[in-house]
């Protein structure tokens, strides 16, 4: 109950900031728009020409030409969110520090830095096709895969506010942000509640309130009613991931001022910052 306890407390934290700047939400949509875009133009020529059937359904080798579009894909799809990201943190950034951000600010910092934006993508894209082909390999291979999977994300946990705030190349930014975990947390890290409890009760909270509603809409054997209460609860997802996913840079933002500065910045609570990476 702590965990969820400390979750939540960073929820009405990143909000406060959110509040302040509702415009940052505008940057998690562009992100979502944009990778829906870019996912149906790779995934729908992959389909037609029989990859997915031949590669992924029937777990065969996927050929050369597939993994150079499938890497391709990484590294477009990730300079993307890292793009946004970046924008959004920068702007963050900003008001932690006590000024007032606008979204021109945001698009202006992540600008600024588009190239070491690219490098990280192609960086990220290449860690991602190596753990997908590990993970093919068997159960074994997947284990493996998932731990290298959760390693990696904790290693490049601060890379974005790193590539936006000392303006270094990726391949430092992700060596910067592991030094800052272990100088500021510990040689040896055990994981983050960050946000993903409190959200984690927020999806529980939603899929049983739309349950309990589409039961009621099919015992009535209502269309209009079922259809209504799936559009909400797609909806409704939809806003908490946008939601979830800008508050959750607002707070990597705030993580990272609190390990190069000694305080968080905003409403954020020291404590629970202090608290973000655990020793073991």
């Amino acid at each position: 109950m702590g965990m969820f306890a400390r979750s939540f407390e960073l929820v009405k934290a990143s909000w406060a900031v959110l509040k302040a700047d509702k415009e940052l939400v505008v940057f998690p949509i562009l992100s979502s728009i944009a990778v829906l875009i870019v996912m149906a133009s790779f995934a729908v020529p992959l389909f037609l020409a029989g990859v997915f059937e031949r590669g992924v359904v029937a777990g065969g080798t996927l050929p050369v030409g597939a993994m150079l579009i499938g890497f391709a894909f990484y590294v477009v799809q990730y300079t993307i969110i890292f793009y946004c990201n970046s924008a959004l943190v920068g702007a963050a950034m900003i008001r932690l520090n006590g000024g007032n951000p606008t979204l021109g600010d945001g698009f202006r910092i992540a600008n600024e830095h588009f190239g070491a934006i690219v490098g990280y993508a192609m960086l990220a894209g290449t860690v991602g096709i190596i753990l997908r082909n590990i993970a093919r390999r068997g159960i074994v291979a997947r284990i493996v895969a998932s731990l290298f999977g959760a390693a990696w994300g904790i290693a490049t946990f601060l890379v974005v506010p790193i590539l936006v705030v000392e303006g270094v190349g990726p391949i430092d930014a992700v060596k910067r942000s592991t030094q800052l975990l272990k100088k500021t947390w510990g040689e040896q890290l055990i994981g983050n509640f960050g946000l993903g409890a409190a959200f984690s009760l927020v999806f529980l909270g939603v899929f049983m309130l739309f349950a309990g509603a589409l039961t009621l809409a099919i015992s009535l054997k209502s269309t209009a009613l079922i259809v209504g209460v799936v559009f909400a609860l797609v909806s409704a997802l939809i806003l908490i991931g946008l939601v979830g996913s800008a508050l959750s840079a607002i707070y990597t933002a705030a993580v990272y001022r609190y390990a190069t500065q000694g305080a968080p910045g905003g409403m954020f609570d020291p404590a629970l910052v202090r608290e973000a990476f655990r020793r073991s």
